[in-house]
């Protein structure tokens, strides 16, 4: 009996060891080598061996697991150079909290339908890609989500309604896409609740600014390079907290002499707008780090002093009637 327990001990003592070394849970593991070969297999994942463990073995630089459950809960794809594709199997991550795509410019098709299984998903980026299609109605299922980032991609069609169901969103970037049509109006749903970085600028969109953005500050609004119309003054005001507004490249129109700014906008583009009007009053001793107007239908002097020092002549080019240094002198 002694010898019969001798001869076994190694055997157990290997497949105890070889239990305790593969960590990676076997539905994640799969999912992981389905996505790997949409990608093309790159020589990036040469790490993801389906002899090895992922949680173990697999560049953790790309990947990581959750000690207690060793489940993935975070993926980082950057910067991958083989053409491809996301694979639905993505949505077998049943545990992802993190997923993070960014500039694989080969990428190509639509955002997977089956993202929407993620439901532990707090943090979405996929950015700098040449994914296509629309943006999915499922993200607004996504109720622990609060950081998206599709930016710089070819998506396309209106931004989905359902983005007003995401209660705990706080940053929010759709910005140079190809999307089309208005604001919805239900994204005062977001701004009454977590939302505070917005950037919808560089697409196509139209029509004026929702009334529900009336009163809300964000930290950074970017509705820059689209062609929204209308009288925006409405997101400006002295209680405002925005520290950051980017609204160049539009078809705004409003009086520019009129605005009260609150005590934290330090960065304000309105360039190439249909403004006019001039200075509100106090502008110069504002701290401005950015500021550009040109290209708008402004008269009267420039003020002096102040901030203004770091401005130069391309921030008020192309208006109807300004005046005062860096520009000509004004007339007498």
């Amino acid at each position: 009996m002694k010898s019969s327990l001798v001869s076994i001990l190694p055997f157990f003592l290997f497949f105890l060891s070889t239990s305790l070394s593969q960590r990676c849970n076997q539905n994640d593991k799969k999912a992981l080598l389905e996505i790997k070969k949409s990608l093309g297999n790159p020589h990036d994942l040469i790490t993801w061996d389906p002899k090895t463990d992922c949680c173990n073995d697999w560049s953790q630089t790309t990947l990581s697991c959750d000690d207690n459950t060793n489940r993935v809960t975070s993926l980082i794809l950057i910067k991958i150079k083989n053409a491809g594709y996301i694979s639905p199997s993505i949505g077998d991550l049943l545990y992802l909290q993190h997923l993070d795509i960014t500039n694989i410019r080969n990428l190509s098709g639509p955002i997977p339908s089956t993202l929407a299984k993620l439901t532990n998903l707090t943090f979405l980026k996929i950015t700098q890609t040449n994914i296509s299609g629309t943006i999915p109605d499922f993200f607004g299922e996504m109720q622990n989500i609060t950081y998206i980032n599709l930016s710089d991609n070819n998506l396309m069609g209106t931004i989905p309604q359902s983005l007003d169901q995401l209660s705990n969103l706080s940053y929010l970037q759709l910005d140079r896409n190809k999307l089309t049509g208005s604001i919805p109006e239900s994204f005062g749903r977001l701004l009454s609740r977590k939302l505070e970085f917005l950037y919808l600028g560089h697409n196509k969109l139209s029509g004026v600014i929702p009334s529900s953005f009336t009163n809300w500050s964000f930290e950074t609004l970017d509705l820059s390079g689209n062609k929204l119309e209308g009288d925006i003054s409405f997101l400006f005001g002295e209680n405002s907290n925005t520290f950051q507004l980017y609204l160049s490249r539009n078809k705004f129109e409003f009086d520019f002499s009129k605005l009260k700014f609150g005590g934290k906008l330090v960065s304000l583009k309105l360039n190439h707008n249909n403004i006019y009007g001039g200075f509100p009053a106090g502008f110069a001793s504002r701290p401005w780090q950015e500021f550009n107007i040109s290209y708008n239908n402004l008269c009267g002097k420039i003020p002096q002093g102040g901030y203004m020092i770091r401005f130069d002549i391309y921030s008020y080019v192309h208006n109807k009637c300004l005046c005062n240094y860096p520009l000509p002198p004004c007339k007498s």
